[in-house]
């Protein structure tokens, strides 16, 4: 892919020209917020234990967010992205997890309820609504008992808001209308300001 992808209007084609041309350096954010995915996995494990559940994390980037959550230890991790390049490096930095590359919105490859949890981290607020809407209809579908949204909450720090426009995210309008969108497929939906404008969405089968 080239840089001319970044303009495309196809929202799929710049967000996999973006993924794969940061994959290599990925790893370093994974590792700069490593204290607050296991602060959260800490607070998610306290409503949904996880230990021996069989965990799905969509949009897995290099892997921070399920080594996190596989931790507690889970019965099966796997993580699915549809940068290969990305699914290359969490290969290498967390053998004990599967990863696939496999698009959020086209879980096909694994049957209904086949997952305890499913979950993504820092991944929805990315998206335009109508995809979200996608994506979040798989992610229930292959659930059997939770989907959880590791996300954004409340107001973003300055250079988190440039590195959005630059990502052209819907992080907006994702703040104010994920809550409903997420109730849509679940009539059970919790939503927790967890820390540092950081919050969990969970919608239970």
């Amino acid at each position: 892919m080239g840089f001319l992808h970044y303009f495309s209007g196809d929202e799929d084609r710049r967000a996999r020209f973006i993924f794969n041309l940061i994959a290599p350096v990925y790893g370093l954010i994974d590792h700069s917020i490593r204290d607050n995915y296991l602060a959260v996995t800490d607070e998610l494990n306290t409503i949904f234990p996880l230990k021996g559940r069989t965990v799905l994390d969509v949009g897995t980037g290099t892997g921070g967010w399920i080594s996190a959550l596989a931790r507690y230890p889970l019965k099966e991790a796997v993580g699915v992205d549809f940068s290969e390049k990305m699914i290359r490096q969490a290969r290498k930095k967390h053998p004990e997890v599967r990863f696939e590359v496999s698009d959020g919105k086209n879980l096909e490859m694994f049957p209904d309820g086949a997952f305890d949890l499913v979950t993504c981290s820092f991944v929805m607020h990315g998206m335009k609504r109508d995809l979200r809407e996608k994506v979040l209809k798989e992610m229930f579908r292959v659930a059997d008992k939770v989907v959880a949204v590791h996300d954004f909450s409340g107001s973003l720090s300055w250079p988190t808001r440039m590195l959005e426009r630059l990502e052209r995210s819907d992080y907006r309008n994702f703040l104010q209308t994920f809550g409903e969108e997420l109730s849509f497929f679940s009539g059970n939906v919790r939503v927790l300001n967890v820390r540092k404008g950081n919050g969990l969405y969970l919608g239970w089968k």
